[in-house]
């Protein structure tokens, strides 16, 4: 509706959007260095944008501490605005391009290699056909490197392995995973569904090496069970894992679904460990500097439909432990 006369709104800084978004992200983060991995850019780039929004704040922002930097007095002050303008236009830009109604752009998933395999095809294949605005990107790595992803919000959504029952905060159980003797075909331990964790003594195993939690945790269940793990080889690549299984007939303890296909077709062999079971759970979590938008939440959502329909087949049981 025209009123008759503009809106008197005066501004004396005219500073791009994109310094703004460099100044949030730098306040997020506490480190230009973590920033300009998040956004995909170079620190000298950011320290000049940094420099410039100063400038025209005649106020200084940020002030170093030993861990990188902090937010001045000043800075404080005006970060909510900040984040309140630069979401206000991100909304606007979305409703310009037609975007608010359906999710699109990238969105960045960091998973351990035994995981991403049973999740990644058919998550592809649901977004496609339910969300072809969204693309995705996977970074596989050890829990270390996916934890170090998603503490400098490299990536949207980070799925990991955690045992016990405590869960960090904010994240999410998808399933709990039982651990199996995984052993060549035709082998004797390996032909019965189930087998005690007293049997795992002194056989002859390729394990990750430490640090692992896998590896952290089954050596704790040893000293528990009064039993010696004798690995005879260290390897921490699955594929590798999988194959000297097979063909120099050694041991390894994985979950069911690392091996699903292998043991499908017959070329391994797993039996369930009890007596105690060793179990963990498959958490999903958010980075929390994103913030969970409509193309990550859509991602989520599919893939916790996907973990749910893969527990009615016998891979995992849906949800954390009771």
């Amino acid at each position: 509706m025209q009123s008759g006369k503009a809106t008197q709104i005066k501004l004396d800084i005219t500073s791009d959007l994109q310094m703004w978004r460099a100044f949030l992200a730098i306040a997020e983060l506490g480190s230009l260095t973590r920033a300009a991995l998040f956004l995909d850019s170079n620190q000298s780039l950011l320290s000049r944008h940094l420099n410039a929004l100063e400038r025209g704040c005649k106020a200084r922002l940020f002030t170093r501490t030993g861990r990188g930097v902090a937010l001045s007095d000043v800075g404080q002050r005006i970060f909510p605005l900040v984040k309140a303008l630069l979401s206000d236009a991100e909304q606007l830009e979305l409703e310009i391009h037609g975007e608010a109604r359906e999710p699109s752009g990238r969105v960045t998933i960091g998973s351990l290699p035994s995981i991403t395999n049973p999740i990644v095809g058919r998550l592809f294949k649901q977004l496609r056909e339910r969300h072809p605005g969204i693309q995705l990107k996977i970074l596989e790595g050890s829990s270390g490197q996916v934890e170090e992803w998603l503490a400098d919000a490299r990536v949207d959504i980070a799925i990991l392995y955690r045992y016990g029952n405590a869960l960090h905060e904010q994240e999410q159980a998808l399933a709990t995973v039982d651990s199996y003797l995984i052993g060549p075909a035709g082998d004797r331990l390996t032909k019965v569904p189930e087998i005690p964790f007293s049997s795992l003594h002194e056989l002859p195993f390729i394990l990750p090496g430490a640090p692992n939690g896998l590896r952290t945790a089954l050596d704790a269940m040893a000293r528990q069970e009064h039993i010696t793990l004798a690995p005879v080889l260290e390897a921490d690549s699955l594929p590798l894992m999988r194959s000297t299984v097979a063909e120099a007939r050694l041991y390894t303890v994985l979950p069911i679904h690392a091996v699903w296909t292998e043991v499908q077709e017959g070329r391994l062999q797993a039996a369930r460990i009890t007596s105690p079971p060793l179990q963990r759970i498959v958490s999903m979590a958010l980075a929390r500097t994103k913030g969970p938008g409509r193309a990550v939440s859509a991602v989520a959502s599919e893939i916790v439909s996907i973990v749910e329909d893969s527990a009615r087949s016998g891979m995992w049981h849906f949800g954390g432990p009771e």
